[in-house]
């Protein structure tokens, strides 16, 4: 085999995974979501940082709070899915820096100092880390709907109003319903994406 991971865990994490748009009414409890982040807590990340925040969406006033923000064609799958965590990168995230890297703890002010510094990476490497946290819903055996169709400037002041926070996505999570998938799209193949020098 080329690829350690077996195959039935590749065809979960990544050939049969799909981005779901329907899901069940079966409920996504909190032990699940802690075992996603448990396992995924672990994604590689410049200097250990670690700028994602998850907002668990389970009230129907939070619900009601964010669907308005969310485009007209997102609007029904995020009202209806059983789970909706509101993904983050917290632009503070240099705080932590001395005890998340204590080989090099003066990273905080020498690297991080300066704001926009700080956003443009927690925004790079949130985003890593939301790439990882999709995986580990899938291998909880959960389907995600990830979107990026949102009003982000209604949604920071709406969840994050002490302005430190910027969303990045909206994943909608829950086991997927009838009709969950649209067509598979193509893929480009490997001579389109990989050179070598």
């Amino acid at each position: 085999m080329t690829l350690a991971l077996d195959p039935a865990a590749q065809d979960l994490l990544f050939r049969e995974a799909r981005t779901a748009n329907t899901f069940t009414a079966e409920p996504v409890t909190d032990e699940q979501i802690q075992a996603v982040y448990d396992l995924v807590k672990y994604a590689p990340t410049a200097f250990n940082q670690q700028p994602l925040r998850v907002v668990l969406v389970r009230s129907t006033e939070g619900r009601e709070r964010l669907v308005q923000h969310m485009s007209e064609g997102n609007q029904p799958k995020t009202s209806t899915a059983p789970l909706v965590a509101i993904l983050a990168a917290d632009n503070e995230f240099h705080e932590e820096l001395p005890t998340q890297f204590p080989v090099f703890p003066q990273a905080k002010d020498v690297f991080f100092a300066e704001r926009p510094v700080r956003e443009k990476s927690a925004a790079l490497n949130a985003a890593l880390q939301v790439g990882y946290f999709i995986i580990g819903v899938r291998a909880a055996g959960l389907a995600a709907g990830p979107m990026t169709g949102f009003d982000a400037d209604g949604i920071n002041k709406e969840f994050f109003a002490d302005g430190e926070h910027s969303v990045l996505a909206v994943v909608n999570i829950g086991r997927p319903g009838d009709n969950a998938w649209y067509p598979r799209n193509p893929r480009l193949s490997y001579d389109e994406v990989v050179t070598t020098v």
